[in-house]
């Protein structure tokens, strides 16, 4: 039987989302699991950056390609455990960080309840029928419902969310808090998955890491010292051997020239102007 996990670090909500196959999103975290392994665990997805925060659908497909669904509360006995553990992470995050407020701000989450067709109210006769039309995107059949007083608005909002204002100051129909209010569906919330009974210990089961033997790993590491080798030794130092070897090029070059015999010229006495042959005095004017 798995343990009731209720640490922070169990309960702590998810801060970051990683991008799956096809565009979707896959949430990474905890698996909260109270209550025995016939209960169903759920994931809290909280941002505290509003930016990271998501659309009804991104949330839909993040849950699904975790293997789970979209939170679906099944009567006022589940209602209850989302608002504890909503609370208790509120709380054992409030204490972590020892007077900086708390961790969880306001910020609404997305559960799995919308309008199967927002085209259709008038067709059953105007919005008094609205409230009939939501439907839980996981198939259950569950009528429970915890609208704030004057909710389902409808119109053109067709998903669902559970307040999360803690700040909020009471409405006509009281606190805001874990109350229900439909919403646009491109508004960007946290959200909660719900997962079936059992699922945690499947989940791992899948996701084992195969196992690597001792040889593979070495190869790896050998291959890997390689590559380092490569880009940050030998590849820096060309530059450097083609300069050393151009200037030794350089240098044999000169010392081969100076060592070149050099050839005299002779010179042909024929060709001097000056004859070195004494001229004879009978020769000389008067």
């Amino acid at each position: 039987m798995r343990a009731d996990r209720t640490a922070l670090g169990v309960l702590c909500a998810l801060t970051a989302l990683l991008t799956g196959s096809r565009g979707a999103r896959v949430v990474s975290g905890q698996t909260v699991c109270q209550g025995g392994p016939e209960k169903p665990c759920y994931k809290i997805a909280y941002f505290r950056d509003m930016t990271s925060r998501v659309a009804f659908n991104e949330a839909l497909r993040a849950c699904e390609v975790d293997g789970g669904s979209l939170l679906s509360v099944e009567n006022v006995s589940e209602q209850r455990h989302i608002e504890h553990l909503l609370q208790e992470l509120s709380n054992s995050s409030t204490g972590s960080r020892a007077g900086r407020g708390p961790s969880i701000a306001d910020g609404d989450f997305w559960i799995g309840l919308t309008r199967a067709d927002s085209e259709s109210t008038q067709e059953h006769g105007g919005f008094a029928h609205c409230p009939d039309l939501y439907r839980w995107t996981d198939g259950s059949v569950s009528d429970f419902r915890n609208w704030y007083y004057d909710e389902p608005s409808c119109g053109g909002e067709a998903c669902v969310v559970m307040y999360h204002q803690p700040t909020a100051l009471h409405g006509l129909g009281g606190p805001y808090l874990y109350q229900w209010n439909d919403d646009r569906c491109n508004m960007k919330h946290n959200f909660i998955c719900k997962y079936e009974p059992g699922f945690p210990e499947e989940h791992v089961e899948k996701k084992k890491t195969p196992a690597v033997n001792e040889d593979e790993s070495q190869h790896v590491m050998v291959a890997g010292t390689s590559s380092m080798l490569l880009i940050y030794v030998i590849i820096p130092t060309i530059p450097l051997l083609l300069l050393i070897l151009v200037a030794s090029g350089t240098c044999c070059f000169q010392m081969l020239s100076k060592r070149k015999p050099r050839t005299k010229t002779t010179v042909n006495q024929s060709t001097l102007w000056i004859s070195k042959t004494a001229k004879s005095d009978s020769a000389m004017e008067v």
